[in-house]
């Protein structure tokens, strides 16, 4: 079909024009499979991966789907190599089947002899496996489950996982929708619903819904069907004691089988909510916490933010591969590249809710991202320009050039609550001093951390500066503006987990805004195009506006 809004290429890229009135529906259908590289003004850029593909076959989309899709909006004929290539890739997913068989215990089995007989050569499956059962079938040692799957993935033949889940120690928990403690009766949405069925249909795996799409409660559904001890794994105290309020109000789980296990209290109860940071830490080389893992016979193990998950969790979670394990996230996206280990670790992406379908449904607010260019003094440009390259970004990122502009971008907005987000402490406090606002950052107490966002809450405090702190598992539905005057250099999650704080539906059904501040000409540009590529993706376009339009036309001068 000529005419359409893609341009398939042999080198696996797509190009899609974004003016083209079919280009909505054309993003659409191929985010499933399709990660995106590059977003300028007028042609996006995407890529076909072998993980991308295989992410999409485990959530249930087949290859006749995705070579439907890239033949639909396709402007010129679609190349016939390509097309045989995503097929046989996405054939690919399942060939080997890890089972349990019930004289030998844990095996490997092959719908395609030769492959287990190719892979079975390799040195990487060296230890791994066992004895030759038949000519379709190996024997697996139980505790390299996880490693197996790693091994295999890196080979190109990734294993589904049919092997099954220990129900683990029985707990009772309802989802308690009629109402808890005078709370008005709920339901869950279609689309948590949907989540939480494909999950348990797989057994285990990932689940990716937008900030403020209530991912908590896919997690308190999880457990429901579970009837299981659990551990939940969060990014951080104030996160994990969010998620202890959500289940009391909206499970039957009362506040004593709840425990918390974080560097403030070392709580082991039928539900206990440990912090990454608390597993993750070490006396004299060793992991001294590890004993949490096997503490309990957990029936589910949940990752709270799996896009952020240690590297050390992923060591710790290849030997947890007998539990139902879900990992919830906003983006499955990870700077440090390792997306296989969380598919083969965790498991493959079950459920993906595109964040424009569930702003379409009037679950998370509409939001309009602008970016907004200083221009440096002459004096910051020179010392930009003499700079050591390292810390050019710290420097363009955190100019006093800055700070007017995020005061009058609050003023703007006088009637809304307002979050102002940065990476460097220094710069936090210049704005807190300038604008006269709290800030939130690392070293701020847990206890005041809940007493600044309940005052935030109330409306006692209209803004709040907060540090990196703010990037995931803060619940603060009324913020409807953030400014971003520095990030992680070009972090694509932090943008969405940025985004997301002010994507809580407005009682009043108003915009969010989403504001980027960067300095034109800088490393700072370049850094704020990456990080915007996944929201692009979600279907969020950026409009470009210059200080002097948000300022007027003379900017102040900062001493």
């Amino acid at each position: 079909m000529s005419g359409g809004p893609l341009i398939v290429q042999s080198d696996k890229t797509l190009l899609l024009e974004i003016d083209h009135p079919d280009a909505q529906a054309c993003r659409m259908a191929i985010a499933p499979f399709a990660e995106l590289e590059r977003s300028p003004e007028h042609v996006h850029t995407y890529r076909l991966t072998p993980l991308g593909l295989w992410n999409a076959r485990a959530a249930g989309h087949d290859a006749e789907g995705v070579v439907d899709s890239l033949i639909k909006y396709s402007r010129y004929p679609v190349p016939h190599g390509l097309l045989v290539d995503v097929a046989e890739t996405m054939d690919r997913y399942g060939r080997l089947q890890l089972a349990n068989d019930p004289a030998h215990g844990l095996v490997l089995r092959a719908l395609d002899r030769l492959v287990l007989i190719e892979v079975a050569k390799s040195k990487k499956l060296a230890g791994m496996l066992g004895a030759k059962l038949d000519d379709d079938t190996i024997a697996v040692h139980p505790s390299e489950r996880g490693r197996l799957k790693q091994a295999l993935l890196k080979l190109g033949w990734p294993a589904e996982d049919l092997a099954g889940y220990v129900d683990g120690e029985a707990h009772p928990i309802e989802l308690a929708e009629a109402g808890k403690d005078g709370r008005k009766p709920w339901t869950l949405r279609s689309y948590q619903r949907e989540a939480v069925e494909a999950f348990w249909a797989g057994g285990s795996g990932v689940v990716v819904l937008p900030c403020g799409a209530g991912k908590t409660l896919v997690g308190a559904a999880a457990m429901a069907e579970a009837k299981a001890t659990t551990l939940i794994l969060v990014t951080n105290t104030v996160a994990g004691r969010q998620w202890k309020r959500e289940l009391i109000a909206r499970t039957s789980l009362t506040e004593e089988e709840i425990g918390e296990y974080s560097g403030e209290r070392k709580e082991i109860r039928p539900v206990t909510i440990a912090t990454y940071q608390v597993l993750t830490s070490r006396k004299k080389g060793t992991f001294t916490h590890l004993d949490l893992f096997g503490a309990r016979d957990w029936g589910l193990v949940v990752y709270d933010e799996v896009h952020l998950l240690p590297a050390p969790i992923f060591r710790f979670t290849a030997d947890l591969q007998a539990r139902r394990r879900l990992g919830l996230t906003a983006t499955l996206v990870r700077e440090d590249g390792r997306e296989g280990d969380v598919f083969s670790l965790i498991g493959p992406k079950r459920y993906d809710a595109p964040w424009k379908d569930i702003e379409q449904q009037g679950w998370i607010a509409p939001a309009e991202c602008t970016e907004v260019r200083v221009t440096l003094t002459d004096a910051e440009r020179m010392s930009y320009a003499t700079a050591e390259a390292e810390e050019r970004y710290r420097m363009a990122a955190t100019v006093r050039t800055k700070l007017p502009v995020v005061k009058a971008l609050v003023d703007r907005h006088p009637d809304d609550q307002v979050l102002v987000i940065g990476g460097y402490i220094d710069q936090l406090h210049q704005l807190g001093e300038y604008l006269d606002a709290p800030i939130v950052q690392g070293s701020t107490t847990n206890k005041e951390r809940e007493r600044l966002f309940d005052a935030f809450r109330s409306g006692e405090v209209r803004t709040l500066v907060i540090s990196k702190v703010g990037n995931f598992s803060i619940d603060l539905p009324e913020a409807a503006v953030a400014i971003q005057v520095s990030g992680t250099f070009g972090s694509r999650q932090e943008e969405a987990q940025r985004l997301g704080r002010v994507l809580r539906p407005k009682a009043d059904g108003r915009q969010a805004h989403f504001y980027t501040v960067v300095s034109r000409d800088t490393i700072d540009t370049e850094y704020a195009a990456h990080r915007q590529r996944f929201l692009a993706e979600q279907g969020y376009a950026y409009t470009i506006v210059d200080a002097d339009d948000v300022l007027g036309p003379k900017l102040p001068t900062v001493d």
